[in-house]
């Protein structure tokens, strides 16, 4: 835009020069811009500029072209009156009142050399000419990279990948970068050939190719294409897209590794054995296992020879062992190795020993030693038959043992640097010795004809047996250590005379005890008896606060003879008598006191009224 303004500056002022030099020499000039540029669709607008000496005026304007040296007449101007000449420009022609010529919708076929003829009766003819550029911005260009990768390995030089950009004008060139850095063609290493298109609407494509060698450092590199193109007067740049190509190449190294990591591998493990090369593509894995005598064991058959995955399924002592992966790169047929140990750790040979070994009695003492092998060290824990711990290390000594003490004790043999590996023994320390009868339902309280359970409990190793000495139904069951029996019988007069006898016995021993019965009234007299004595305590309680209300108001004297009568003979229906006979007359005497706490005669206290009507 920039170096137009200044072409046609330049034109502007050469022809301002020729007017001035003109009007000095008094002849007819015509003045316009060398150079017109306008984008492809966009309005062309080419200034004509004019000196009549005298201040005279134009008698025709004539607007043409150039075609292959020829002239070709756009339009006729004369006066007011504007003739159109030309029908591929009709619709698209305008011309304004400083005389400049317009063309819309401008097209590449209007790049051409304009001529404006201006005529001036005796003044004679004047002209000049502009040429009109036509551009256009050409599309974003389209990278492809080559689809079948690239080998560093190539004795010819590769195909990197193909750029094009359509539709420019005027023609417009590639540019190929890596990594931000422009190529340039380098004999034997990189190519650049291209080429450029005109299209029927007059534009261009243009397209280019990148051939290079190529290195295993270029797996990661990133390429792109640059169009270069033209717009008034000012150089332009679109670029495309980064794209990485991929790039074959062999392997240099390879690693082999255990996963999880082989010092945490413990027997009954799922194991995986993976291979890795630096090669592209992956070459194809072996693995072998180290046998008898230096020979190898093929593995190929558990593994995945693409990905390079061995897997190994519950490990055992005997999988620990040189395991080797062995790559074959297919294109050179060179091959890479590399070796393994795997070392499952285990626990074997745990065992508790007993000292002593003899039958226990109760009261006795005993050592548990716990042993076992492995590779790595072990820890030592000791539970009883309730999984609660008792102890740590590789002993535990038990002092004062009974019959409660748990019979069942674990050894459990940890390993601590690998984590889930452990094992566990067990081992029976049984007490010896004849039953002990450690509970009984007796004494208990029965009725006659009533039906009831009869308990005894013992305990004691070997286990042993219950009997009774009399008929009826009898039930065992063992809890907490404990052998429990339960007799259910019919009360009768001999069972409730003698009573029951438990008998427990072993092959060491027999023990018994007696259960002893006593006869208990019915409910109904128990409760007949209580109510009775409750109420004649009520009774008596009441009598005693009347008695004493009486003799706090004056109604009964202190005297101690003769009886009163303190009740109304004529006692009526709504009157309330409470009669008070006493067959002790100790105890009569005991509860009548007087007020200064005298007894009174037992003869006077005989029978007495009280009037409860007040």
């Amino acid at each position: 835009m920039a170096g137009g303004r200044r072409a046609a500056g330049l034109a502007l002022g050469w022809g301002c020069c020729l007017l001035l030099c003109c009007a000095a020499a008094g002849k007819l000039e015509v003045s316009m811009p060398a150079v017109v540029e306008v984008e492809s669709g966009g309005t062309a607008r080419i200034e004509c500029n004019f000196y009549i000496p005298g201040n005279g005026s134009y008698t025709y304007i004539n607007w043409s072209y150039i075609d292959r040296n020829n002239r070709v007449r756009l339009c006729h101007i004369a006066g007011s009156e504007i003739l159109e000449e030309n029908v591929d420009y009709k619709g698209r022609l305008s011309v304004g009142e400083d005389n400049t010529l317009s063309i819309s919708r401008v097209t590449m076929q209007d790049a051409r050399t304009f001529v404006c003829q201006v005529g001036a009766g005796s003044h004679g003819v004047g002209e000049n000419r502009t040429e009109l550029r036509v551009y256009k911005v050409p599309e974003a260009p389209e990278i492809v990279a080559n689809p079948a990768g690239i080998s560093v390995q190539s004795s010819d030089i590769p195909q990197i990948a193909h750029c094009v950009s359509k539709n420019g004008f005027p023609p417009p060139n590639i540019t190929w970068h890596k990594n931000g850095e422009q190529l340039q063609p380098e004999e034997k290493m990189v190519k650049i050939p291209a080429t450029l298109t005109r299209e029927s609407s007059g534009l261009y494509t243009v397209s280019s190719t990148l051939f290079a060698h190529v290195t295993r450092e270029d797996r990661n590199s990133l390429y792109h294409c640059t169009v270069h193109y033209w717009l008034r007067g000012q150089r332009h740049a679109m670029e495309s897209r980064r794209i990485n190509v991929t790039v074959f190449y062999p392997a240099e190294h390879v690693k082999l590794q255990v996963m999880p990591s082989s010092a945490l591998v413990k027997e009954g493990d799922d194991v995986k054995l993976v291979c890795e090369a630096d090669g592209n593509p992956a070459p194809v894995f072996s693995f072998y296992k180290r046998g008898l005598e230096d020979s190898w064991q093929d593995l190929s058959s558990l593994a995945d020879t693409n990905s390079g995955v061995l897997n190994l399924h519950d490990v055992k002592k005997s999988s620990s062992g040189l395991y080797r992966c062995q790559t074959l790169d297919l294109d050179d047929m060179r091959q890479l190795e590399k070796d393994v140990e795997l070392v499952v750790n285990y626990i074997e040979g745990v065992h508790v020993k007993m000292e002593p070994s003899s039958p226990l009695q109760e009261g006795d003492s005993v050592r548990l030693s716990c042993d076992a092998h492995s590779p790595v060290a072990l820890d030592y824990q000791w539970r009883d038959e309730k999984g609660r711990k008792v102890g740590e290390g590789n002993q535990l000594f038990l002092s004062n043992l009974t019959f409660e003490t748990s019979s069942n004790f674990s050894c459990k043999v940890i390993a601590p640097s690998v984590p889930g590996l452990e094992q566990s023994k067990q081992v029976a320390v049984a007490v010896h010795g004849k039953p002990r009868i450690v509970a009984i339902s007796s004494p208990l309280y029965v009725q006659q004809d009533e039906v009831v359970n009869l308990t005894c409990k013992a305990i004691a190793f070997p286990r042993p047996s219950v009997h009774w000495n009399v008929n009826g139904t009898a039930h065992e069951y063992i809890e907490n250590q404990h052998i429990a029996s339960n007799l259910t019988v019919r009360v009768n007069h001999d069972l409730l005379r003698a009573g029951a006898m438990c008998r427990v016995s072993n092959a060491l021993g027999i023990s018994e005890k007696h259960i002893q019965l006593l006869d208990q009234k019915t409910p109904e007299s128990k409760g007949v008896i209580i109510v009775a004595i409750i109420v004649c305590i009520l009774v008596v309680a009441v009598l005693g606060s009347v008695i004493y209300f009486l003799h706090k108001k004056g109604k009964i004297p202190c005297g101690r003879a003769g009886k009163q009568d303190i009740t109304k003979p004529e006692a009526r229906k709504d009157k309330i008598v409470v009669e008070v006979k006493s067959d002790k007359l100790s105890e009569e005497a005991g509860l009548l006191q007087g007020a200064n706490g005298e007894k009174r005669p037992a003869a006077d206290q005989s029978e007495k009224y009280i009037d409860l009507r007040k």
